[in-house]
């Protein structure tokens, strides 16, 4: 298991978030997880697959490997995708595949620019937690403000491609009815996918 930091270059929504059962990440979240892997019950393990595999269609659920926020292997897959439950504060429960897994590794390190050589995944069909969500244009951005197009999405697909300009055209603002895409003027620009209502929505902290 290859240990993964975040440093500081990026503190946005994949802040103390995390990579994969191959290239996986540490997470440095301050919030608990049900147990260590070791004292874990048996009702906790049964939790966190449950929740991890919420985020995926069920044809993705039955194959992937789940992992908890320590990046211990829950449940070993056979399939493309690895599963894991929502980081406190983040996002919700994601399942990504290889390329996805890449791209986000590679955030977390703050490189200039992901090593993406084909189209990517990510499902996230239980939306983002309540208090977590991004911003759609700053990926360094960590809580809502009055110009930063802040957005709790619901159940969505993410996508990413190996150039950001064949994105082009497409619509870059959460406001358009159907995909849109985030971050676009960043070489980790990818599609969101909205695939049902979004929730309640963060204000900032001044509102």
């Amino acid at each position: 298991m290859l240990t993964i930091r975040a440093k500081s270059n990026h503190p946005s929504r994949f802040s103390g978030a995390i990579i994969s059962t191959v290239i996986i990440g540490s997470l440095g979240l301050s919030a608990p997880v049900l147990g260590t892997a070791s004292e874990r019950s048996e009702a906790e393990t049964r939790a966190i697959i449950e929740e991890a595999l919420s985020a995926a269609p069920p044809q993705v659920a039955r194959t992937a490997t789940v992992i908890d926020l320590d990046g211990n292997v829950v449940r070993e897959g056979s399939g493309a995708y690895t599963c894991l439950p929502g980081p406190p504060g983040f996002g919700g429960p994601m399942c990504h595949d290889e390329q996805f897994m890449k791209w986000m590794q590679a955030f977390m390190n703050g490189e200039e620019a992901p090593p993406v050589s084909e189209i990517g995944t990510s499902y996230m069909l239980a939306g983002d937690s309540l208090d977590g969500g991004a911003s759609n244009i700053d990926p360094a951005a960590s809580t809502p403000t009055a110009d930063n197009q802040w957005v709790v999405e619901g159940p969505h697909v993410m996508l990413i491609v190996p150039d950001p300009a064949l994105l082009e055209g497409l619509p870059t603002t959460p406001d358009a009815n159907g995909p849109y895409v985030m971050w676009p003027d960043s070489p980790y620009a990818h599609v969101m996918w909205p695939v049902d209502e979004r929730p309640r929505q963060r204000l900032p902290a001044d509102q």
